[in-house]
């Protein structure tokens, strides 16, 4: 490697100050493996960083901050890479991968787990069920645990226990100098109420989060599908359920299309359906009295029943690898008779949509509705569903999955008030309208006095004053 080529091809920094940090895990243009290093879970994004390092501890991550500080580059930290989106430009970044730090401690007695920034939800789920626990982890089984969670965190088990933010006890991470922190409920409290919920990429590289773990081995889950025909009918009625549900429950709505290929299920290769999955924390016989009035609809599966707790992060059936799709979302107020017409219009079985996610309803309220005490910059949800649409972001497919996805949401827009759950937002939005009005200003503050040279780059970035 000559000195020519250890320079940035667009910023035209030196940067071979980079080299030989993280174990030798950099990357630079125009090394071979630099394409594999800058990909991530979503491959429809197409990031071209400076430069990509991929530490296994928090002090390489440490002296990769302190050289890219030096270097005159930013910082943008990475986990699985699943809302890599909104991302922005990286010419003049280094993107930090932190895939290599996966460990995962439980703490049995404590009912906390501490897990490592790259650490993924499937080993984290498998390894707390193996003591009779469970975690708020989201749908997906191969989502990072810290991205994820220090954003908000909907879980099947949301609507009871609220949150998964508001199970983090404890957050380890580098600020903008080199140095590793590790903030709590009495150790830097300010900073760690910012980054649960403010996303700790805004603040520093988070190296390892704690949280709490619940008694949960078992639960009443599963789905109940019908043909995309069936849509009206199917979704007059759960929009109705899902206002009035107990907080024991939390489900989602879809209208989805599946391809006709060998790894799609046989009752669903092909076909376009209505799907409602999801959990009920009650005994059998509560959770059936509930759930009775959506099966009187005569689904044609019905997979509701007892399940072990680790089984419900497979059942939303979410890609578990890599993807090039991408989508878009909103919170919703309210799902009124007029709302489920213009719903089934734009997305139902007449709709010419080339979604394979034609329209998601994520069931919110309960205790995602209401303040926790001693809860971060997010402690709740301000809306009663979480609309989401998703399609294929590839060559002239993503074109049209924009103009699909953009035109669900837009349908909707009347029952909106235009927040964001920025977890689910895959595109550069105004970040805050994921806040009320002083959490945003609370969060300008501690950015400005954590991280004033604005060192670190985020997929939703809280701005410099």
């Amino acid at each position: 490697m000559t000195i020519e080529n250890m320079r940035s091809e667009r910023s035209g920094r030196d940067l071979s100050s980079l080299r030989g940090l993280a174990g030798g895990g950099v990357y630079l243009p125009g090394d071979e493996e630099y394409d594999r290093a800058r990909t991530t879970w979503a491959l429809a994004v197409d990031l071209r960083p400076a430069a990509v390092a991929f530490p296994d501890s928090a002090e390489e991550v440490a002296a990769v901050v302190r050289a890219a500080a030096a270097a005159g580059l930013r910082v943008a930290p990475l986990g699985s890479g699943h809302n890599a989106h909104p991302l922005g430009d990286l010419a003049d970044s280094v993107l930090m991968r932190l895939s290599g730090m996966a460990g995962i401690k439980i703490d049995t007695e404590a009912r906390r787990a501490r897990v490592e920034a790259g650490a993924l939800w499937s080993p984290v789920v498998e390894a707390a069920a193996a003591h009779g626990l469970a975690a708020l982890h989201g749908s997906s089984p191969d989502t990072g645990v810290v991205g994820y969670s220090l954003g908000g965190g909907i879980s099947w088990y949301a609507r009871s226990l609220g949150l998964a933010v508001n199970s983090v006890t404890a957050v380890e991470l580098v600020t903008a100098d080199g140095s590793l922190l590790r903030v709590d409920a009495e150790h830097g409290p300010e900073l760690f109420w910012a980054v649960r919920g403010g996303g700790g990429a805004n603040f520093g590289v988070v190296t390892a989060i704690e949280f709490t773990l619940y008694p949960i081995e078992t639960a009443y889950a599963g789905m109940l599908v019908w043909d995309l025909r069936d849509a009206h009918r199917v979704l007059s009625r759960w929009a109705r359920w899902a206002t009035d549900a107990p907080d024991a429950v939390t489900t989602s709505y879809r209208h989805m299309g599946y391809p006709p290929i060998p790894e799609i299920p046989e009752p669903f290769r092909g076909r376009e359906l209505v799907i409602i999955d999801g959990a009920v924390l009650a005994d059998d016989a509560e959770a059936e009295r509930l759930l009775a009035p959506l099966r009187e609809l005569g689904p044609e599966i019905d997979t509701f029943g007892r399940v072990p707790a680790a089984s419900l992060m497979r059942l939303h059936m979410d890609p578990e690898q890599p993807t090039p799709g991408g989508g878009r979302s909103s919170l919703l107020d309210e799902l009124p008779p007029a709302a489920v017409d213009r719903l089934v219009e734009v997305s139902g079985v007449d709709s010419g949509s080339s979604l394979f996610m034609k329209a998601e309803l994520r069931q919110l309220g309960g205790a995602l509705g209401r303040s926790q005490p001693g809860a971060g910059a997010v402690t709740r949800l301000d809306g009663r569903f979480q609309l989401i649409a998703g399609g294929i972001m590839v060559g002239e497919l993503a074109r049209q999955t924009i103009a699909d996805c953009e035109r669900v949401v837009d349908a909707m827009a009347p029952y909106s008030r235009g927040r964001q759950y920025l977890n689910f937002q895959e595109e550069a939005v105004d970040p805050s309208t994921g806040y009320d009005a002083s959490s945003w200003e609370a969060l300008l503050r501690i950015r400005q006095a954590v991280d004033p040279g604005g060192l670190f780059q985020a997929n939703h970035e809280i701005p410099l004053g």
